[in-house]
């Protein structure tokens, strides 16, 4: 067996452009998602993919946990999309050994709050089901923050200067994307700390395209320190028995170099009650950060 981190990236390139020229050719013989995990970011989706991934009836696309196709690369069409998830042919000889219909999906935290993810959803993927996790929006805000700096998407590397300058790099942003096909911003996507963390107004967006039958909110407090009924309850709404033994895990947690300022910690409690107040009336429940 190949050790896959010896492999140089040049190679590793090759052989992905190998998987997604053959995916391409056999688009129509594969798989179509069920479901998908739309965000938010910074709130648990690596580790809820890893955790589903895991259920012997469920498949995850090939080479990425998130294509991006409906928020950055949706000109490259549904033969595209479709070329990066499993043949169907692999799916009908596992039900035959499990006596389930699998189902296939893929994660990607910015098709929660893409201005024209959730429309491009519900006309390419009529049917398919959303899974939106959600966070305490002032600790997902520095830790997003913290996540774009060390991936080297934010040059601002002091918090406080980054939210202040937030408004004037998102300004106009929204309507731009909405209206430009194939405009892309750079500051949309990396540099909303705010804005993600509105999650009612995105969720609700989502359910109106969708249905709201079709859109399972994650509290990810929840989710972290009691998994299983968590994950029973997604495994409900994606209609799949329990099977196999899973493993769940925190990923992508970052250390943090400093305690977020408190006066900081307070204008963004202020911003974020009147958007967390709408969310608990919309959900029926109180998010956890507000039972504190």
């Amino acid at each position: 067996m190949v050790d896959k981190s010896t492999v140089p990236p040049s190679l590793k390139r090759v052989a992905h452009l190998g998987s997604r020229t053959f995916g391409l050719a056999t688009s129509r013989f594969r798989m179509t998602p069920s479901f998908l995990i739309a965000g938010g970011q910074r709130c648990g989706t690596t580790s809820m993919h890893r955790a589903l991934a895991q259920h012997p009836a469920i498949f995850k696309a090939v080479l990425h946990k998130g294509v991006h196709y409906f928020d950055t690369d949706y000109a490259k069409g549904m033969n595209w999309y479709l070329a990066h998830f499993p043949l169907e042919r692999t799916a009908r000889a596992t039900e035959e050994k499990i006596g389930v219909p699998p189902q296939t999906f893929e994660s990607a935290p910015y098709y929660m709050y893409h201005p024209l993810a959730a429309q491009r959803i519900a006309t390419d993927l009529p049917n398919v089901k959303v899974i939106c996790l959600t966070r305490d929006p002032v600790e997902r805000a520095y830790s997003q923050h913290a996540h774009e700096v060390a991936r080297g998407f934010e040059t601002e590397k002091d918090f406080v200067r980054a939210l202040a300058l937030e408004p004037e790099r998102l300004a106009g942003e929204d309507e731009r994307l909405a209206t430009q096909p194939g405009y892309y911003s750079h500051s949309h996507q990396h540099h909303a700390y705010r804005a993600r963390g509105q999650y009612v107004d995105y969720l609700q967006r989502l359910a109106a395209y969708l249905g709201p039958q079709r859109v399972h909110v994650v509290d990810s407090e929840a989710f972290f320190t009691n998994p299983e009924p968590v994950y029973q309850g997604v495994l409900d709404f994606l209609q799949l028995p329990a099977m196999g033994e899973i493993v769940f895990e925190k990923h992508n947690a970052r250390p943090r170099s400093a305690p977020m300022p408190e006066a900081t910690r307070r204008e963004l409690t202020e911003h974020f009650a009147p958007y967390d107040a709408r969310l608990a009336a919309w959900l029926g429940r109180e998010p956890s950060w507000r039972r504190r």
